[in-house]
């Protein structure tokens, strides 16, 4: 049974694609995935695809919920609390045919702890991961680690064998601009295997036939068809005409059109993700702006200004449609350590703003650039664009420079930027990821996306004794400790959560994931 009855051949689609049958799902998004080097950035898209073809240790399920994935069985040894056991999926083999086994996830885990990889804060606590049988591994840790499982979400497991044959041991230095096999092509264990790969244009995958879940798993798509569709009313277009299936952002301001559309459906739920501003804080001169000599970002009198000049409720209401709920801090509500009271902070007062521009010696305000992706959050460029009327208004005159994903995350990895967007979901449901990427101080293990140079050498200390913290209340009470640190010295400008809103045919049976990802193998095709 077809997904959608037409298939209108539009610009956006190559003319040799075939019209969709019950097995082919046509999948579209603003961009596309950066890499298939499964280590090598942590971004959301580019970790949905990699979900399609690879599979870590434990995943979490559309619910949100941690379910078994390569480990069947996992807990703390009972003879060193220091270490975690998982016991491995048996029977199971890489796309290629090789048998999966301990020396995979060994290989794997390591190669996500060395300094190209995107993933090492999430094994930052890890001193050893070793193979105790063909289908038992070991991890032990600097201390006890209470959400070890938590960090292993998106850890991919690759084929070592694959990964030395193709010269992939090594992570591909994305920032740095390199380009490998491993970028290009994928080994996994996952429900569906890699076909062909245009990047930014197409991706192919089919049903992987030798799947060990094939019979756990509804699988009733047998063909996804990837294409990124940058341009919002192009992306709307598609679904109205049939030529695309299913979307995961569907802009604001076309919901109650496709939502009203005969065959096909918008379902909505909360994200794990908030969207925010970071700021250079730590230089002590800009780049970026006309202030010689200093840096007025450096001075929390103006970090605080710029924020109490930003309207989140105006956001919400004109930019997002009411798609938003206005944040005060970096963490959404699904995360132990989220503080309502902390959330509800941020108040739009430009006169309080101007005065405290006033006192921190920039009465006339200063000049800054602002960058900003243009295809990764919903409306990010047009958040952007309001946020530099309203911090005009406080006589910081704001030069925007929207860009593609993949020009403006690098900007943060190299410290090139001064004042950027960026949006944080939280796969482990837990503020210490927050803190171990963004508020640690850059380093080789820590910080790898805290562009805002801060470093506070008391708070990395804190922040890494949560790793092995085993006392929840006494973690959590350092967990908020932290909080109020990042927010007295307004280290980043929260503007809003996300809201989820998928497009897709109604024939397709799916509950929206709070993280984004659509797993392909749970959705069921009427």
């Amino acid at each position: 049974m077809r997904l959608q009855k037409t298939a209108i051949v539009g610009a956006l689609m190559l003319s040799t694609a075939l019209p969709a049958t019950a097995e082919t799902l046509r999948w579209a998004r603003a961009g596309d995935a950066l890499t298939l080097d499964p280590h090598a950035q942590n971004e959301g898209p580019t970790s949905a695809l990699a979900h399609q073809i690879m599979e870590p240790l434990v995943m979490r399920d559309m619910t949100g919920a941690i379910v078994p994935a390569l480990a069947t069985e996992w807990g703390p040894s009972p003879n060193d609390p220091n270490v975690w056991v998982f016991n491995l999926r048996e029977g199971v083999s890489f796309h290629d045919g090789a048998e999966f086994d301990s020396g995979d996830v060994v290989f794997s885990l390591n190669r996500a702890m060395t300094p190209d990889s995107d993933y090492k804060e999430l094994l930052a606590s890890v001193t050893e991961v070793r193979a105790t049988g063909p289908a038992t591994v070991e991890i032990v840790t600097n201390g006890p680690n209470p959400i070890m499982p938590n960090n292993l979400t998106n850890l991919f497991i690759m084929d070592e064998g694959w990964a030395n044959a193709n010269n992939a041991v090594k992570v591909q230095d994305y920032e740095g601009g390199e380009d490998t096999y491993a970028a290009k092509n994928a080994n996994g264990t996952g429900p569906y295997k890699l076909v062909s790969r245009e990047p930014d244009v197409r991706t192919v995958l089919t049903i992987n036939e030798q799947y060990w879940g094939s019979n756990e798993f509804p699988m009733d798509v047998t063909e996804i068809i990837y294409t990124p569709i940058q341009n919002a009313a192009t992306r709307v277009a598609a679904l109205l005409s049939g030529e695309v299936d299913f979307i995961q952002d569907v802009p604001v301001q076309d919901l109650e059109r496709v939502a009203g559309t005969d065959g096909l459906d918008v379902r909505t739920a909360p994200q794990n993700r908030v969207i925010f501003f970071g700021l250079n804080s730590g230089d002590a001169d800009l780049a970026n702006d006309n202030v010689d000599g200093a840096n007025p970002l450096s001075d929390v009198r103006v970090r605080k200004a710029m924020s109490m000049a930003i309207n989140r409720d105006a956001i919400q209401q004109v930019v997002m449609r009411g798609q938003s709920a206005p944040a005060g801090m970096i963490a959404p509500p699904f995360v132990n350590g989220w503080n309502e009271e902390m959330d509800s902070s941020s108040v739009t007062d430009v006169d309080g703003a101007r005065a405290l521009m006033e006192e921190a010696g920039y009465a006339d305000g200063f000049t800054i650039q602002l960058d900003c992706p243009n295809d990764r959050y919903i409306n990010d460029e047009a958040i952007c664009q309001a946020a530099v009327g309203m911090l005009a208004q406080i006589g910081v005159t704001v030069n925007l420079d929207a860009k593609p994903k993949a020009q403006h995350f690098p900007l943060l990895s190299n410290l090139e930027t001064d004042f950027y967007m960026l949006g944080w979901g939280v796969p482990t449901y837990d503020s210490e990821y927050v803190f171990n990427f963004l508020v640690h101080t850059k380093g080789e293990r820590y910080g790898s996306w805290n562009a805002t140079r801060y470093t506070n050498p008391d708070l990395d200390m804190t922040i890494q004794a949560l790793a092995s913290e085993t006392d929840l209340e006494k973690r959590n009470a350092m967990i908020n400790d932290i909080w109020t640190v990042v927010q007295d010295e307004a280290l980043y400008i929260p503007i809003h959560h996300q809201v989820l809103n998928w497009g897709m045919a109604s024939k397709i049976g799916t509950i929206v994931a709070p993280d984004d990802t659509a797993k392909f193998k749970y959705f069921e095709i009427e």
